[in-house]
């Protein structure tokens, strides 16, 4: 007899086909029928070892989160609650061109000084990897959702040429193709960019195009955080696509959106850009998340120029008087590349979380909003900032435009993607919150999307994108990784007041048919693994 049946559930099963009334049945991990309740009609009804009563529940597949950064917390916290609990059954790691692996030692600790702001330092982790295999290989020994890996290119630079701003030698873009291939075989799904993150956005278009071209050869894409969302934005996403389209590769744009001041009601341009690029046979799709301010580091706001050298070269131009200035210069009069172009307006930015104890009475407040309290100009308080909490400071940057938001997710190549930092005390709801405000605020109570192509959004298309034959999909053979929601009560409870809130209105989460969100509580499953590339 079989494991489990799923009762009397109102199917959305990921293609964006109306909902159907089911009986589902799950043993090995898999769903082994289904049985549509018009054909169990005078039939007897499937049976099994369990039953789970489903009425007036959503059946779907598990949401896959097409961009986190839980690279470390998915080790970190068994629990995994911030994404189990909205429904998440898979998570893409890797991100943003900067992560922990292939890492040699001198790599390793400047990328974990590098995105402390991301994922702590990680010294509560015991990092025994150093390949992209090795990093699969500790996924699998058990964790709470599954997860696929990028390739990140800023950390295979700085492998290869270091953190200087100069471009690759021969010998080093050889090296860098290398690392690429050797991630893709060992099971990474893609590559990742942080265009405007050192040491990535050193790389010209001429040296990404290459190693896109090493991408396309193993099946996988690119997945740029490009190099700006504010000033020159549109011709930063062209220059992606022109990008992948002489490499040959797959295109996924990285929390696509269009903020700041200068991209108020420019989406639909952007959208006209991507729908010329389908229309002429591109490969394209994109994630956002449903909210309109993003999140970062402090530090990744810098210009590239101060960021030479590594996180400690950082350090050093902070402690200089004179090289200080000219960072403020840049920042407050040019508009530095770290911060997309434009100049930092320090009332929208938002300090979320430090790592240094004794800063903690900064978070929830703007830059400027601590500056004034201590009496001095918004820069000499972020530059203390940087230098005591040795870059470890992270933000919320308040530039997006609610139009722009809800214009990409209605395109066609859209998916989902929290973008999620689960560090700092007053963390992005986003991390918590993603999944439920999407079937929520945006399917139910606003009604930019159906209750179908809202999901379609969040599972069936994310799941061709990585390429995956058995997921995404409420199809007997496929993988058990499945979520029951109630249409009209889930719902985000995070806040930018209370970001740790879990969502409502999502009792049961399965991975790998088991369930490791029960009656809305976490069990003690650890069911997930690495997902690693198909190959071609």
């Amino acid at each position: 007899m079989e494991e489990l049946v799923i009762r009397d559930a109102d199917v959305v099963d990921g293609s964006g086909a109306d909902s159907y009334r089911a009986d589902v049945v799950v043993d090995g991990g898999r769903i082994v029928s289904i049985v549509k309740e018009a054909a169990a009609a005078g039939c007897q009804r499937p049976r099994a070892r369990r039953e789970l009563d489903a009425e007036g529940l959503v059946l779907s597949p598990g949401f896959i989160d097409m961009h986190a950064h839980s690279d470390l917390a998915l080790l970190r916290d068994p629990d995994h609650s911030a994404k189990l609990a909205q429904g998440v059954t898979l998570e893409v790691v890797g991100q943003d061109g900067l992560s922990y692996a292939p890492v040699d030692d001198r790599t390793l600790a400047e990328v974990r000084r590098a995105i402390t702001g991301w994922n702590g330092y990680g010294d509560d982790v015991d990092l025994d990897w150093r390949t992209v295999g090795e990093y699969l290989d500790r996924l699998d020994r058990g964790i709470a959702v599954n997860a696929a890996y990028m390739v990140p290119q800023g950390t295979v630079r700085a492998m290869a040429v270091g953190w200087e701003d100069r471009p690759a030698t021969g010998a080093e873009l050889d090296r860098m193709r290398r690392l690429v291939a050797e991630g893709l075989e060992q099971g990474a799904v893609g590559l990742s960019s942080g265009l405007t993150y050192t040491p990535g956005m050193y790389a010209d278009d001429a040296e990404l195009t290459e190693l896109c071209r090493v991408v396309a050869v193993y099946g996988g894409y690119y997945c740029p955080h490009h190099r700006s969302y504010g000033a020159g934005a549109l011709e930063a996403y062209a220059e992606m696509v022109e990008l992948t389209r002489k490499a040959g590769c797959p295109l996924h744009l990285a929390h696509a959106t269009m903020n700041f001041g200068v991209n108020e009601g420019r989406a639909p341009e952007l959208l006209a850009l991507l729908d010329r690029a389908l229309d002429a046979g591109a490969d394209i799709t994109l994630d956002s998340y449903p909210y309109t301010p993003g999140c970062t580091t402090l530090a990744a706001l810098l210009p590239s120029w101060a960021g030479e050298g590594g996180p400690e070269g950082i350090l050093t131009r902070l402690a200089d008087p004179a090289t200080a200035e000219r960072v403020r210069h840049d920042l407050e009069v040019t508009g530095s590349d770290g911060c997309h172009g434009v100049p930092v307006e320090w009332d929208t930015i938002e300090i979320s979380g430090v790592t240094a104890p004794a800063l903690a009475d900064h978070v929830g407040r703007t830059v400027r909003e601590s500056a004034d309290a201590r009496g001095e100009d918004p820069w000499t308080t972020a530059r203390r900032l940087l230098v005591e909490d040795r870059l470890g400071t992270t933000i919320l940057q308040h530039v997006g435009h609610e139009e722009n938001v809800r214009a990409i997710m209605r395109h066609r190549a859209h998916t989902g993607g929290s973008d999620g930092i689960l560090r700092g005390a007053k963390p992005h709801p986003r991390a918590y919150g993603t999944f439920p405000r999407y079937l929520g605020h945006y399917v139910r109570e606003a009604g930019v999307l159906t209750l179908e192509e809202c999901v379609a959004h969040l599972t069936a298309r994310p799941a061709a994108r990585l390429r995956l034959p058995d997921r995404g999909l409420v199809r007997e053979g496929y993988r058990a990784d499945l979520v029951l929601f109630d249409p009209d009560t889930v719902a985000s409870g995070a806040t930018f007041a209370e970001p740790r809130v879990l969502p409502a209105g999502i009792p049961y989460v399965l991975v790998d048919g088991r369930l490791a969100i029960e009656d809305g509580r976490r069990t003690d499953v650890l069911a997930g693994r690495a997902v690693r590339r198909t190959p071609v």
